[in-house]
């Protein structure tokens, strides 16, 4: 259900209908592959885009739709994915990430996503992200660290 509430983001109030779209080309560094050997794994996996970086994706292309609107002094951070990945892209193959914010609700966004490849839609669903100060959201990550 979208929302007809704006937020004061920079200078200006940010309104849902907001829509953003980004291409990339699925490459050996972005299938299953080489998130596996990151992560020291043994299994032999399909070379397909990984769904991890179909929501990196996802969030970059938020982030660069937002930037526009944003302070210098404010970022905003991923807060929650629901996103399905419901078919396979091989490398080679290009995405597209197309976001559209449905809702906003205060420092709260929340972006609608389809994400397809040349031949189909691969994935979908909604990512919310919140706009927050940088320099404090830095400062308490220093603090955390120094807790540990």
């Amino acid at each position: 259900m979208a929302s007809s509430a704006t937020a004061a983001v920079g200078s200006v109030n940010l309104q849902p209908g907001l829509r953003h779209s980004r291409t990339i080309a699925v490459s050996e560094a972005l299938a299953v592959p080489a998130l596996g050997r990151l992560f020291g794994a043994a299994t032999e996996m399909p070379p397909v885009f990984a769904t991890a970086n179909m929501i990196a994706l996802v969030e970059w292309t938020c982030v660069e739709a937002l930037a526009p609107y944003i302070a210098a002094d404010q970022r905003t951070v991923g807060t929650h994915v629901d996103i399905s990945h419901c078919a396979a892209t091989p490398v080679g193959m290009q995405v597209t990430a197309e976001v559209e914010l449905v809702e906003v609700d205060g420092g709260r966004l929340r972006f609608r996503v389809v994400c397809r490849d040349e031949k189909e839609t691969i994935g979908e669903g909604f990512h919310e992200r919140f706009v927050i100060d940088h320099r404090r959201f830095m400062n308490r990550l220093a603090k955390k660290r120094e807790m540990s």
